[in-house]
Formats: C-alpha cells, sequence, structure tokens
C-alpha cells in the first residue's frame, strides 16, 4: 500500500473537506483516515490515504491539490508515508 500524509492549512471556508475529498474520489485515491479541528477561524485537517490506485503519478497529485488549495485559500502538502515519518522522528 502507498500511503500518503495529506494536510490541509488555512482560513476556515465552507466547502473545505468537501472539495478535497472529491478530488480524491475522482483520483480513485482512498481515505483511510481523517482528523480535522478548527481552532478560532483557522482550520487544520490531516489525512492518511492510500494512493496505490491513483491515477496520476504522486507528483501530478501533490501539484494539483496545490493548485487547489490555491483556489480555496489553503495550503495543501502531500508527503509519502516513510519521509513524513522520518522528518517527524523523535
Amino acid at each position: 500500500m502507498k500511503k500518503t500524509i495529506i494536510t490541509v492549512v488555512g482560513k476556515d471556508t465552507v466547502g473545505i473537506i468537501a472539495k478535497v475529498c472529491t478530488y480524491l474520489a475522482e483520483n480513485n485515491i482512498n481515505i483511510l483516515d481523517i482528523s480535522q479541528t478548527i481552532v478560532q477561524d483557522y482550520f487544520n485537517m490531516m489525512m492518511i490515504v492510500d494512493a496505490n490506485k491513483a491515477v496520476k503519478p504522486f507528483a501530478d497529485t501533490a501539484g494539483e491539490l496545490d493548485k487547489l488549495g490555491e483556489e480555496i485559500g489553503v495550503k495543501i502538502t502531500c508527503q509519502h508515508e516513510e519521509i513524513f515519518n522520518k522528518m517527524h522522528r523523535i
């Protein structure tokens, strides 16, 4: 399984989760786990997804999610699970 960590951070607005999840579904990326919080007016979401059956290469997906984030006013980042784990090792 090719797990990917997707984070979404920015000012809260209507439809953030819907737009990100719609993109993932359209690209055959399965959400395994999702957590989201809103602190005052700031939205924060972390998703673990399975990109094993994704219709596009990782770089294309990451770029398109980055562009989607710009369109809806948030920052969306994607990292392979291995890289995320190494970066956040204590």
